[in-house]
């Protein structure tokens, strides 16, 4: 569920830069649009929520350090611990 947030967001930072893009060769400068200025303060809104979900999910141990290339901690340093 979280991951599936967090790929959502990416996604819809990414279709806020393809608009902000778009408006900024549509308007060309013209000083009576905004919409440049609300597509970056969408973006700014939208990159602080997933910054808050990815923050979330580590605190939550939702998201972690599963990576399918690391091992994970070996036997002689659980070993060592338990002493």
């Amino acid at each position: 569920m979280l991951k599936t947030l967090i790929v959502l967001l990416m996604i819809a930072l990414v279709a806020s830069l393809a608009s902000g893009l778009v408006f900024l060769m549509s308007d060309r400068g013209n000083p009576n649009k905004k919409r440049l200025f609300t597509s970056l303060g969408v973006r700014l809104g939208l990159g602080a929520c997933l910054l808050l979900v990815i923050l979330f999910g580590v605190i939550t141990g939702q998201l972690g350090q599963q990576n399918p290339w690391d091992p994970g901690p070996s036997a002689t340093e659980e070993a060592g611990t338990q002493n």
